[in-house]
Parts: structure tokens; sequence; C-alpha cells
């Protein structure tokens, strides 16, 4: 029954940019024809993801597997080897106690001593742990001064264990730092380029514990959408009961998941599963949406925004004052005379070129950008346009300010 598993999984996904209608029509090539036999002899369900090729997505690309997950690390520790651009012991006491503490377990006592030092700077040390990683295997650390250190350049990151929100250490980092900034200064003046207080060790951490999950064993899992929609997560679910021929295997949650179930006939692990399915096709879905952002002057509208019909008039008003001053000399010779100024000053108003345009009933997001850009609209005015609009209840879509 689940023979999809062998031979279908690779005759399909050879099709996969192939535009041909299967319903009929003959099938000349060898590689339909072949998958021509097996929706026949499987009667598999196709005519939801096949005509749109050119607007489909993955499904591993719009979804993340539940317990499939990142996991985010943060330690304390100590840079060494700065040439004087690190923390003031003074105005940085965490760095002083942190020297002090280090050095006795060395083996150094240095406690009640004066200790005056440019060469070392606290700092965050920062990883993320990918899913699956193995005990031993080496991942990015990002750091940060927590100091007022100038500069961590030549630098080299102690032993830092770095712990995960549970309070466990999953992963040392340590290593020689490296910079993508610079930083200078003389008597008179400063330069600094990029950041020189953040910088990063590629390969500086070990793993040295497992998360322990084990995704083989479940017997279904959910795929969550990273853009919920409630007509995606059913066209997920069609998709893949249609491509397995089982109707109960996938099921729309709510919009934001998709409850996958392995079979009791599968003889693979939900890890095959989740392999042949998520190379399947779909048409993903979106809200109509309108995104501004007033500071950047950026507006990002979305395919599906449709506007009521609907009268739209703009002008710009220009004020000009030039403050031209003229001089005032008494005559020759004059007793009482003086030398005044005289404030002399020409103001003028602009109405600009105000146009009335009409949109239509639905119109789409094309003529909508065609409709502004007629009336010479700047971005800063379309946000303004769309606001109004919106509150007078023609703009079908939601406005999201950033």
């Amino acid at each position: 029954m689940f023979d999809f598993t062998k031979n279908l999984k690779n005759t399909y996904l050879d099709t996969q940019t192939s535009t041909a209608v299967l319903s009929g029509m003959v099938i000349r090539s060898p590689i339909l024809k072949n998958l021509g036999l097996i929706l026949v002899a499987g009667s598999l369900l196709l005519s939801t993801t096949m005509p749109a090729f050119a607007k489909t997505s993955r499904i591993k690309d719009i979804v993340a597997i539940e317990g499939v997950r990142d996991n985010q690390l943060v330690g304390y520790g100590l840079i060494v080897g700065l040439n004087g651009t690190g923390d003031g012991l003074n105005n940085s006491p965490f760095t002083k106690q942190s020297l002090i503490a280090m050095l006795e377990r060395l083996g150094v006592n240095i406690r009640g001593q004066n200790v005056n030092t440019g060469n070392v700077a606290a700092v965050m040390v920062t990883a993320t742990l990918p899913p699956f990683t193995n005990q031993g295997a080496k991942i990015d650390v990002n750091i940060s001064a927590l100091g007022d250190a100038k500069s961590l350049q030549g630098g080299t990151l102690l032993v830092t264990p770095l712990i995960a929100a549970d309070g466990e250490v999953y992963a040392v980092a340590q290593g020689e730092v490296y910079i993508a900034g610079c930083a200078g200064e003389g008597d008179a003046a400063a330069i600094t380029q990029n950041m020189p207080t953040s910088v990063r060790i590629p390969n500086g951490g070990i793993v040295e514990r497992e998360i322990d999950f084990q995704l083989d064993e479940l017997q279904q899992v959910r795929l969550s959408l990273i853009n919920p929609d409630f007509t995606t997560s059913r066209r997920i679910a069609q998709a893949i009961n249609g491509f397995t021929n089982d109707s109960s295997m996938a099921t729309a949650e709510n919009s934001a998941s998709v409850v996958l179930k392995r079979p009791k006939g599968y003889d693979g692990t939900i890890v095959d599963l989740i392999t042949d399915i998520e190379l399947l096709p779909i048409q993903p879905d979106q809200p109509a949406k309108v995104v501004i952002s007033e500071r950047s002057g950026v507006v990002v509208m979305g395919a599906d925004v449709r506007v009521n019909s609907i009268a739209i008039a703009q002008g710009n008003l220009t004020l000009k004052i030039n403050e031209t001053p003229e001089v005032s000399q008494p005559n020759p010779f004059s007793d009482l005379g003086e030398t005044v100024i005289v404030p002399r000053t020409d103001v003028s108003a602009d109405m600009g070129d105000s146009q009335l345009a009409v949109l239509d009933s639905g119109v789409t997001l094309q003529e909508l950008v065609t409709g502004l850009n007629k009336l010479g609209v700047k971005p800063r005015d379309i946000i303004t346009i769309l606001q109004a609009i919106k509150a007078a209840g023609a703009l079908q879509a939601e406005i999201e300010v950033m």
C-alpha cells in the first residue's frame, strides 16, 4: 500500500518542472508515461498541486517541524591580549573581580593588590546550537564587550562555558577573535570603522552535550506554518493525503499547524515520511496586507490588495520666504542720520498641481500603484494616502506599521 516511498517518490520528483496537464492527454515522454501509469495504479490525486508550478513553493520552505529548532546559548568570559584597549578596571569592577577569581583558580593570589591593566575585557558570548548537533561538533560564537573596552582586536577568549535556558552547559568556547572593524585616535581626532567591540570566532565553540530529542520514534509530528494561513494549511494537508492516497495521514489542525501521522502499515520512520512529503509543491495563500514604515518611507503591498471605488486628490502647499535685508545710510555730512539695516521679506505660496484621480472598485495592486504614480505621489505621501483610504473603509487590506 505504501510503495510511494520507493518508486513513486523518485518518479514524481523528476517531473517537478513539467507543466503538462495529465488529465485527458496522450503522454509521450517516457518519464511522464511512467507517472501516468502510477497515477492509474495508485489513484494518485495531484489536481490540487499540478496546475500552479510557477507560483508554488516546497512544503519544506513554508513549514517548520515541531521540535526541530535551534537553541540559544550564552556565557560570560574574559578576553586577554588586548593592546591597552581593554576595560578600565576602576570603571568595570566586574572585570577586576573576574580577573582575580580566574588567577586564583590558577594558583595566583592577587587579592588586595593594586591591579592596573588595560589588556583584559569582560565579554558576553552567544551562540546558536542547531538541532541534532552531535557531541564534539563545532559551532560559531559571537562576542560583545560588556565594559568600556575600546577594541577587542588581537584578543583571545579564555575558556567560557555556554549555558542554555535550563542552566546546563551545552558548549565551551575559546580561541582568537576575528574582527571586521577597527578604531584609531590621535590628539585631535578619532576614527572608528564598523564595531571593533563586537567580534566572532568561527568554529570557536565545541558542543559538550547533545539535546535529547528522538524524532524517529514519534508517531506523529506537527508541521508549523512559517506564515500561518487557513487556506495554506488545508492545501498542505490535501497535497500530502493525495500524494499518499491516505485521507487520514495529514490533518489541518488550525491556521498554523498540520498534524502528520505515521500510518500503521508504514514500515519507515517519521523521518522517512517527512522526507517523502517535504518536496511536494504547494501554492501558499496570504491575507491582503500593506506594510509601511513611516521612518524610512518604505511601502510594501501584497498582490491581493483591493480598493473600492474612490477618488483621490493629492497636492502640496509650498511656502517660500526670502529675506533680503537692505542697508539704509544717512545723507553725506548729516549729523542726525545713522546707518541701519532695513528688513525686507518676500512671502509666496504655491499650492502645486492638485489632481483628482478616480480608482474603480476592485482595482488590483498594479492599478493602484499606477494611479498613485500618475499623481506624482512620493512614498511618504503614499503612506498618508493609504492610511486615509483605510480610514474611509475603501482599502480591503490590513495595514501594518513597522
